[in-house]
């Protein structure tokens, strides 16, 4: 695969896109201040003909949940891609990879539009919204029934061209991703089972670009609760990435996150690539 121009990919969980329009900046502003080729978002919360965004140069595409108000994904994007695949084409990657009632668990999160995957000439653009573990783990066994069925799923796309993924993953890998690792073990976004799963994933052929760029850092988190004046302490977790195939991960020029940018419980995560 021939090197082309540097891209400039961004990621942001807006927790509800409807308000952040009534916020300064809006949304529309930062699409305009960071100048993406590709802006992905996660939580969008709206239905179809609930919003129209003009986003000049920019095609749109939308993944709305079933369920009214609720989840949902869209990627714009300064290159038409040559198809889109959303949350249903990943089903039969779950029956290949788990029971009958696992499969059935993922079919329910998949009518939630949690993912757009967008294909262009030389890789995948996949945008994911991963479902929460929720507390005491009450959706555990959906969270890794998806976590199962979306890595087989990458893992095909990635047999045809190299693939981009990102997203909310709603895991604190390691100890280093969340600041407060010892009182919150076991919890939602940082039990065991979650981050084995992402190891899983990584393991699968997939570089985690922030923390391969910057394996040191501490304190670089993407999403705080609104509570404990949580954000203005730094007290966060960095649980929306960029991973992409090992056999691009030389490609990678930057991967960043981007703290100083309001709006929504999480900020936006950035990744500079050569493709």
């Amino acid at each position: 695969m021939d090197t082309g121009r540097e891209l400039r990919l961004i990621s942001w969980n807006v927790n509800g896109l409807r308000a952040l329009m009534r916020k300064d900046p809006s949304f529309v502003d930062v699409v305009s201040m960071l100048d993406a080729d590709i802006f992905a978002i996660q939580e969008t919360k709206l239905q179809e003909g609930q919003i129209e965004l003009d986003l000049p140069g920019y095609t749109q595409t939308w993944s709305y949940a079933e369920r009214k108000g609720y989840s949902g994904t869209a990627v714009f994007s300064r290159k038409q891609p040559l198809q889109v695949l959303h949350a249903e084409s990943m089903l039969p990657f779950a029956h290949h990879v788990l029971s009958s009632d696992d499969e059935a668990l993922v079919a329910q999160a998949a009518t939630e539009g949690r993912i757009c995957a967008l294909e262009y000439p030389n890789f995948w653009f996949v945008n994911v919204y991963t479902p929460n573990a929720q507390n005491e783990l009450a959706r555990i066994d959906t969270r890794l029934a998806w976590d199962s069925a979306y890595r087989s799923f990458l893992g095909s796309l990635a047999e045809d061209k190299p693939v981009i993924t990102c997203g909310d993953f709603n895991v604190a890998h390691e100890e280093i991703d969340l600041k407060n690792p010892g009182p919150n073990r076991g919890n939602a976004g940082f039990s065991d089972e979650e981050r084995t799963s992402f190891t899983r994933l990584l393991n699968a052929g997939f570089t985690d670009t922030f923390r391969t760029r910057h394996p040191d850092v501490t304190g670089a988190y993407s999403w705080w609760s609104y509570r404990f004046n949580a954000r203005k302490n730094n007290a966060g977790w960095r649980i929306d990435y960029f991973l992409v195939s090992d056999a691009i991960a030389d490609r990678v020029t930057g991967a960043a996150i981007l703290p100083e940018i309001y709006g929504s419980d999480h900020c936006p995560v950035e990744l500079t690539i050569e493709l």
